[in-house]
């Protein structure tokens, strides 16, 4: 990444948006574009509540949710169990507790202030982890694409669904996470909305690029700034 003399030497991209939107995909598609590092923080969350139900926890206790996360070792992130049907359901749940995001929190904005920067996805980068990204994209499409996008991608990984019942979970989830009193669910003020309910994957992550493009060819004309979260 080219660099200026006397610039913050950090370039977060914070990419923020509900279920099955695309945000995912296209986090991997931007880091794979500019060279940084990638997180997927929802993956934090779906790896404590299954590892918390696995245990034959309650998934509604948060000081046991909570314990879980302090000890969550993100080496462990490649279990094919935190993205199969129910995860996101579980990762939903557990977000729900002000003690599990605080637990999660060090991980997360130890990683955005890396050297050279990184690209992280989830619910609240732009407005929590990462308030000073230079570039924050919010990710979106209707209830009804996503459901069906999720359908088709759990129907690939031979996991039998309807997708009714997909859709009740995506509404469910996006109402739990914009409702939840810490770290809700919602733009930041200076995020640029990417509605990707009518793009294709390539299209999405191509209109996500210049979007990124854009904010850092004003990053690296600004003067030093300070380190995000």
């Amino acid at each position: 990444m080219r660099r200026q003399e006397g610039l913050v030497s950090w370039f977060v991209i914070a990419v923020d948006g509900p279920a099955a939107s695309g945000k995912g995909t296209i986090a991997t598609m931007l880091g794979r574009h500019f060279g940084l590092p990638v997180l997927d923080t929802g993956l934090l969350y779906r790896a404590v509540g299954v590892t918390l139900a696995r245990q034959g926890g309650d998934l509604s206790d948060e000081q046991a949710a909570a314990q879980v996360a302090r000890r969550l070792n993100p080496r462990c992130l490649a279990d094919p169990a935190f993205r199969a049907a129910g995860s996101g359901e579980a990762a939903s749940r557990v977000a729900e507790h002000p003690a599990v995001r605080e637990a999660l929190l060090a991980l997360q904005r130890g990683f955005a202030v890396q050297a050279g920067g990184a690209v992280i996805d989830g619910r609240d980068i732009g407005t929590v982890i990462a308030p000073d990204a230079p570039a924050k994209l919010y990710v979106t499409a209707s209830a009804a694409e996503r459901a069906r996008r999720r359908w088709r991608q759990l129907g690939a990984a031979g996991e039998a669904t309807s997708y009714e019942d997909v859709l009740a979970d995506i509404e469910r989830r996006d109402e739990r996470d914009a409702a939840r009193a810490d770290a809700p669910m919602r733009p930041a003020e200076d995020a640029v909305l990417l509605d990707t309910t009518e793009m294709s994957i390539s299209a999405a992550a191509d209109a996500a690029r210049r979007i990124v493009e854009a904010a850092r060819a004003t990053w690296e004309t600004t003067p030093q700034g300070t380190s995000p979260g």
